[in-house]
């Protein structure tokens, strides 16, 4: 029998969401002007136009109150507003009963309208997943589908190329953009031996690899699930209409029948049942957060969820990735150190960017771009060799120039020990290219990912609000320390991967505080999806932005101060709302107890309080 009735409320709930949200807003509308017709005393059909209301509106309400109980016993304010509606239909008060439908029908539309369900963002990280490799074997290469790669296979990634799965480095040097994991925007160097991870990209050298984790096993799979699992087990916020609903339903049947059997009047019963309806209740809190989207839109920001201003509203933890969202994700040359007598500090950046200038190498680029920047001539280059993993070799004013890390060095003859003064800048978080003309080591190159003007201020108004900072980063403990040293936080986790970020998001939330997570990248897209409240850069990863709950349009880091004070107001003015309410209502019912009121002036003032509320709700919260 149970799986009878089970099987029919299936059906009839799916029979109630053909159409989705565009039936909802038709079936809205047409009860609209029927509330209209009927308060300008107009009645073209030959019985009250508020039946249109009533069932357009109250009946689907009807029948999710119904289904909830008889699947769940799930009791929430559709049970009450249910109660309401037949009561107010058995004694002729069509009027009110239509009110009632069209309002709280209204709200629940709001709700829907205000809480995205778009899974645009897993979709297009799973088009990240390569679908091919090159498999060596026998000496000879074809091209299979990347899920049927083995562990063991050899592979062969060619310079541009996805890397299939998950394996280590047999043969080949190369440079490898692991953004897709760790966020950093460098391309790392790999020689044999070297692991590499699927979803990454082969930027120069082509390189054999040999198969170690395929399948569900690969980093980009692992990631996929992850980005899933935080999704589905992000819980949202009950509206606080449902979290009461069991006890305000007790108490106002309780109410209306001891009404009932004392004064033995029926209307009088059916007023605490009208004016328990919770309408104020279920309409004050979607209205006040489409208030607060439009608020927030005004200045710089695309809310994706509704309900993540609520939660932003309570978290204590800012997790903030740093390249790309703290800093600008680029690198910039922050000095160029002569340790010949005979080459300047100024001649040294001049051949090292000649050298660098036909480089593909985002090192060379940001060299021979902050030359031309700074309004220096390049000279012209024969003899450009780029070696991946390595640097690069060019002959410049008839002076071969090499740059590039020790290795390149080491392997072209070059005796050198690093210096000190290397060493200072690595230890500040720096990246070091190491020159040397006609074989002889004259000095080095250093960059540095720069931070974002505005960050040191946010930083420190955020904690002002209450919400302690704390760097999740891809990047080493040197570069971490340096921008979390020069922006007052505390409190760092270098090295992270995809996995690390959600494990540390979920360590601050089992202690009691909720996280909201900042970043850009692919790899921050699990960490986005499991904080409280996730918020990803405009100019970040497409991914990033379509799971984040919200995106900063305006790339102003400072304007997370803004949005924090948003958040902060539309709790303040929910729960203004729901003390006027609860106070409101309370005087409506001993008024409707004592006789003094009817059901029909009860619903009308209950109405127009819930109105007002819902224009009120909808003022912006900041100018």
């Amino acid at each position: 029998m149970k799986k009878k009735v089970d099987s029919f409320m299936e059906k009839l709930e799916h029979l109630m969401e053909i159409g989705g949200t565009k039936k909802d807003i038709v079936l809205l509308v047409i009860s609209g002007v029927a509330t209209i017709l009927s308060l300008l005393g107009i009645q073209p059909l030959p019985f009250d136009i508020m039946c249109v209301a009533i069932i357009l509106c109250g009946v689907p309400i009807v029948m999710e109150a119904i289904i909830g109980l008889v699947t769940e016993f799930d009791i929430k304010a559709d049970v009450l507003v249910s109660l309401a509606l037949i009561a107010s239909v058995c004694i002729g008060e069509y009027f009110a009963a239509g009110e009632v439908a069209a309002i709280m029908q209204l709200g629940s539309l709001l709700e829907e309208l205000t809480v995205a369900k778009a899974r645009a963002g897993i979709e297009r990280l799973v088009r990240l997943t390569p679908r091919t490799a090159r498999v060596i074997s026998g000496g000879t290469e074809r091209v299979i589908p990347a899920q049927e790669v083995r562990v063991g296979d050899v592979l062969r990634v060619l310079p541009g190329e996805s890397v299939p799965v998950d394996g280590i480095i047999t043969a080949g040097q190369t440079s490898v953009n692991q953004a897709v994991m760790t966020g950093e925007s460098l391309p790392v160097d790999k020689a044999p031996g070297d692991e590499v991870s699927s979803g990454t990209v082969n930027q120069f050298g082509a390189f054999d690899m040999r198969a170690m984790r395929v399948g569900e096993d690969s980093s980009i799979q692992r990631m996929i699930r992850l980005v899933q699992s935080a999704d589905a087990g992000k819980t949202k916020i009950v509206g606080i209409a449902d979290r009461w609903a069991t006890w305000i339903v007790v108490i106002a049947l309780t109410a209306s029948l001891l009404t009932w059997l004392i004064t033995g009047l029926i209307l009088r019963a059916v007023t605490i049942l009208v004016v328990f309806c919770p309408c104020a209740l279920v309409l004050a809190t979607p209205t006040a957060i489409m208030a607060a989207i439009g608020n927030a839109t005004r200045h710089g920001f695309l809310v994706r969820e509704g309900d993540a201003l609520e939660r932003l509203a309570s978290v204590k933890v800012v997790a903030f990735d740093k390249t790309g969202t703290l800093t600008h994700g680029t690198p910039e040359v922050v000095a160029a150190h002569s340790m010949h007598d005979g080459v300047s500090d100024d001649e040294l950046y001049r051949l090292t960017a000649s050298a660098e200038q036909m480089s593909e190498h985002p090192l060379g680029k940001a060299i021979a771009g902050g030359w031309r920047k700074n309004g220096g001539a390049t000279a012209e280059v024969t003899d450009f060799t780029m070696i991946p993993g390595r640097g690069v070799s060019a002959v410049v004013d008839g002076i071969a120039i090499l740059a590039g890390n020790p290795e390149l060095l080491s392997e072209h003859g070059v005796a050198f020990d690093i210096p000190d003064a290397a060493e200072e800048y690595i230890s500040r978080g720096c990246t070091v290219v190491y020159v040397a003309t006609d074989g002889a080591f004259v000095g080095f190159i250093a960059l540095a990912d720069t931070l974002r003007a505005e960050s040191a201020e946010m930083i420190d108004r955020l904690s002002e609000l209450g919400a302690r900072p704390v760097l999740l980063t891809g990047d080493h403990e040197n570069a971490a320390r340096a921008i979390a040293d020069s922006l007052h936080i505390s409190e760092l986790h270098a090295n992270c991967l995809p996995q690390d970020k959600l494990t540390h998001i979920g360590e601050y939330q089992s202690a009691g505080a909720p996280v909201c997570m900042i970043g850009d990248g692919v790899n921050d897209s699990p960490a986005l999806s499991e904080a409280d409240a996730g918020i990803a850069m405009s100019d970040g990863a497409a991914i990033a932005r379509e799971i984040a709950d919200v995106t900063i349009c305006s790339d102003d880091l400072e304007s997370l101060v803004t949005l924090k004070r948003i958040s902060d107001g539309l709790m303040q003015r929910i729960h203004a709302n729901y003390r006027f309410i609860i106070s409101f209502n309370t005087g409506l019912i001993v008024l409707g107890v004592a006789g003094v009121l009817p059901p029909s002036t009860s619903a009308l003032l209950h109405n127009i309080s819930t109105l007002g509320i819902g224009l009120r709700s909808m003022r912006n919260l900041l100018p």
